[in-house]
């Protein structure tokens, strides 16, 4: 999109339609989490006979998984930057490191889910462990949902359809790819670092 083009279609805000309407879908986002991150405090201390979370919890393991999720925030960064360069080559280097990053996360919590119903805790085993699947899982399907926005970026950069005057495109979906950065850290805060009960 030319930077014509952007002042065509932007709003009073001083935004294009597109980027005001990712804005609004990230707010009711936040609504989202925070009320699923309300649930787990409520019923994070509630794991009747099951694991606690303090019993199963492998905390190195997780910060190292949010370390590289919190990376590819930089790489997405460095993708902005490059295709507003003009310089499609290292936008497609970011984009495809971004969701490579995004993977290896994704193969982590798959891997720390794994582990825990090996432990016995499944979804229905306590309000605990169900508040707990569902907060991370929702978590997860998003930035799944984000490493399928970054692909599709890629597959279009080496068509051709994706150039410098496409950046802001670029630019929404790095807002997203923020937000569920952000959002994980809240959520690793509140689950992995604040003190959990133990059986």
């Amino acid at each position: 999109m030319s930077d014509t083009a952007t002042s065509d279609h932007a709003t009073t805000t001083g935004m294009s339609h597109n980027k005001l309407a990712m804005w609004v879908f990230l707010g009711s986002e936040c609504l989202l989490f925070g009320a699923l991150i309300s649930t787990y405090l409520v019923y994070r201390g509630r794991f009747a006979t099951g694991p606690a979370p303090g019993d199963i919890f492998d905390i190195p393991f997780t910060s190292v998984s949010s370390f590289v999720l919190l990376m590819s925030s930089l790489t997405m960064v460095l993708a902005l930057s490059a295709i507003k360069r003009g310089d499609l080559r290292n936008n497609r280097l970011w984009l495809l490191t971004t969701a490579l990053l995004g993977s290896l996360f994704i193969g982590g919590q798959v891997y720390e889910f794994t582990t825990f119903f090996r432990e016995g805790l499944g979804y229905t085993t306590s309000p605990f462990s169900s508040a707990f699947f569902t907060l991370t899982g929702f978590h997860g399907v998003h930035v799944s949902l984000g490493i399928l926005m970054l692909m599709s970026m890629f597959i279009s950069s080496l068509r051709g359809s994706l150039r410098k005057e496409h950046s802001e495109t670029v630019e929404i979906i790095g807002l997203y790819w923020h937000f569920v950065d952000i959002v994980w850290i809240f959520i690793f805060t509140v689950i992995y670092l604040v003190p959990s009960p133990t059986s």
